[in-house]
Formats: structure tokens, sequence, C-alpha cells
């Protein structure tokens, strides 16, 4: 195992434009048992179709308004990349394609919160939400329609003001754990995968935010609304800015929002982003440019000379939610007592997202990596091959 000190000092090599490659042998990996565990995420692709349209309404489509209101393209082969002690030892499929990443969106989401954090644009994550969002005009086409018809239309969105959503914080949107209550871009929070009771939709008592998780898109949206209103800027270009060009990543990635999440914001029209691929939308984007993300945060958040992310923020974020142990700050999943991926260390972690697209992290091997379009059963499968290709000594 690689010691804390390689990992983080100036020994750690970081790729420039180019990403440098060693063989396996070259990195102490053996090369048989790393092609097993290559060959078994091959043959455990995902059931799912490579129409996602498709995929859509054969699941998240067939809940209520499951109906997509952000872009959805077919997705490609199986993928990924194995980075071992800061080098590429292995790739397969297409690393170059730009494909929905999912729910892997939500780190960069974090990620950008983070930042505001780190630059006192939020002064603490235990500060209620609501004293950071200033009524929010939404954006409508141009109508004829006179407008005493909708004479009981508010003309302005107060996604905080109601008694319960007065009292979430940063955390508890970050942690999954707020219980907002809503209808955010034509989504009632209660549609995303709702309970099995439909009379519990709208009665249910809310659940005092912090005390229970429920992972929830429309709530991840209202976090990414509430982070553009604290940065007055499209999220896309202060994760350009603030991330993904000081890591060197491509230009080929794109956030997107739904059809109907603009705003007016300073007098611009601004999309507001999406934290995933549920309706639609989220981060397209290739697997090299995922592992570089995956990368920075192996490196607890330093690039070259640039702490970008601060180390008190990737602690937070790997610090486990107390009702969901397995779960950090969105979408840091948590490998705690081992219960997620038994045959990983209980110190990794990875960003994961629907399809199964994974960037998977664990410091105690220096090692770092992308899987894309495996089925969520294989994956244990995968890390106990890979990691007895680097632990075979």
């Amino acid at each position: 195992m690689t010691s804390r000190s390689s990992l983080y000092g100036p020994a750690a090599y970081y790729p420039d434009a180019t990403w440098q490659h060693r063989t396996p042998s070259e990195s102490g990996v053996r090369p048989d048992l790393l092609k097993q565990a290559i060959d078994f995420a091959v043959a455990g692709e995902t059931k799912a179709p490579r129409d996602l349209v498709m995929n859509h309404y054969q699941t998240f489509g067939s809940e209520p308004f499951g109906y997509a209101i952000g872009p959805i393209r077919e997705r490609g082969d199986p993928t990924g990349i194995i980075i071992h002690n800061g080098y590429i030892v292995a790739e397969w499929g297409e690393p170059l394609r730009v494909d929905m990443t999912h729910s892997v969106t939500k780190s960069l989401l974090s990620s950008v919160v983070g930042i505001a954090v780190e630059r006192g644009m939020i002064r603490s994550v235990d500060d209620a939400v609501r004293e950071y969002v200033a009524p929010i005009q939404l954006y409508a086409p141009p109508s004829t329609t006179n407008k005493s018809d909708r004479l009981t239309t508010p003309d302005l969105l107060l996604p905080f003001e109601s008694p319960h959503n007065r009292t979430i914080t940063w955390d508890n949107l970050l942690r999954q754990t707020s219980d907002w209550e809503g209808t955010l871009w034509g989504k009632p929070d209660w549609a995303d995968r709702p309970d099995e009771n439909p009379a519990q939709w709208t009665t249910r008592p809310r659940n005092r935010p912090g005390t229970v998780y429920k992972y929830n898109d429309v709530r991840t949206n209202v976090l990414a609304l509430a982070a553009l209103n604290v940065w007055r800027r499209p999220l896309p270009q202060v994760l350009k800015e603030t991330i993904m060009d000081p890591i060197g990543a491509s230009n080929s990635w794109r956030w997107f929002g739904y059809e109907n999440s603009w705003v007016v914001l300073d007098g611009s029209l601004m999309q507001s982003v999406t934290g995933g691929g549920h309706w639609g939308g989220g981060m397209y984007i290739n697997a090299y440019d995922m592992a570089r993300f995956g990368y920075l945060t192996l490196r607890r958040g330093k690039w070259k000379d640039r702490q970008l992310l601060s180390e008190q923020w990737i602690d937070q974020a790997r610090t486990p939610t107390r009702p969901e142990p397995i779960y950090g700050y969105m979408n840091w999943f948590l490998n705690t007592d081992r219960k997620r991926w038994p045959s990983a260390p209980a110190t990794a972690f990875a960003h994961s997202g629907n399809g199964t697209n994974l960037v998977y992290v664990d410091p105690e091997h220096d090692l770092v990596a992308v899987v894309r379009w495996i089925d969520g059963e294989a994956i244990d499968g995968f890390l106990k091959r890979l990691l007895a290709a680097i632990d075979h000594r």
C-alpha cells in the first residue's frame, strides 16, 4: 500500500494535457489479474437498453410527472480507465465518448457549493439556505395571454418560504436530509421515487431536516438553484473556471439543465442546471475527465500546487451522514464498515450515478477507477478482482 506522504506530498504525479501511461507491470500490478477484472467489468454490462430514452420511460419515466424535460442520448460501450500511482495502467471501451454521467453530476454540484463556502460566499453549511436565496424571477417566453387570467399565479419563485423549508440548511441539502417540500421545474418533491401509498404523497408529516435520508432529485435541483443564486453566474461557468480548467479537463463536457429551468438573474437569462439525468440533462462528459475529477478527490482537493477544494471540505464530504452512514455529501458514496463494497477498504469512496457510472477512489491503494455502464450488482466483484491485481504481492 502507498503511504499518505507519497499520496499527498511533492512526489505525487499530476497529468498535463496528456495523461502518461505505464504498463501494469511497471506499476506493480499483475497484468493477467487486471485483465480478468476488465473482462469481468465488460461482461457485467448493465442490462438496461442503450437507448436511454427508452430506458427512461421504462424506469423513472413511469413515475408521476416522469416525462423527460432535459436532453437524453443513447449510451456507449462499457468503458473504463484505471489510474494507479497517478498513471493510467489500463483503459477499455470508448474513454473519449461524451456520455451522460447521471448522478456523478451531484459531486460536481456539491464541489461548486464547497468553493462558495471556502470563499466566504456561504458563511457556514449550517446556515439556513433561505438567508442566501432572493425571490427568483422565472423566465417564460412572451405570451399574448391576458395577465388577469393568471391573477392568482405568483410572479416569483420563493423556494424556502414555507415554515418547514425555512429551517433547511446547506448541510441538509448536501446530505439529502432536507425533506424540502414543493414543486420545482414542474416536478413535485414527492414524484421522485414516490412512496408506495399514493394517499400519503401530499399528506404525510414532514421530517425534521437532518433526521431522515431520502435520495431525491427534485431537492438536488433545489440545491443547484440555490447555488446559482449565490454565485449569480451559470454553474457550468463556475465549474469550468474553478475545477475543470485547472485539472486539465477537455472542452467536450457539457452541463445541461431543463427546457423550463430558466431564470432571469441580474438582468440576464440563465439556466439552472440539474444534479443528474433523472429527467434528462445533467453532466455529459468523457471518462478521462471523470478520472481527472476522481484524481483531484484522491489528492484531497489538490492539483499540482493549487488547493482547488479545501481539505476541510473533502473531510466533510467523506463524513458519514447520520441517518445514512454510506453517504456523505452528494454524491460521495462511502464504504463505512465496508457495507457498500465488502471487497474494498472501508476508506474507499466513489462518485456514483445511474448506469452505473462509477468513479471509485481508493486512497489506500493510490487508485482511481472509472467504470461506465456496469451493472450495479457487478461492482463489488469487479473491485475484488481489481484489488487482487494490485495486492498480489
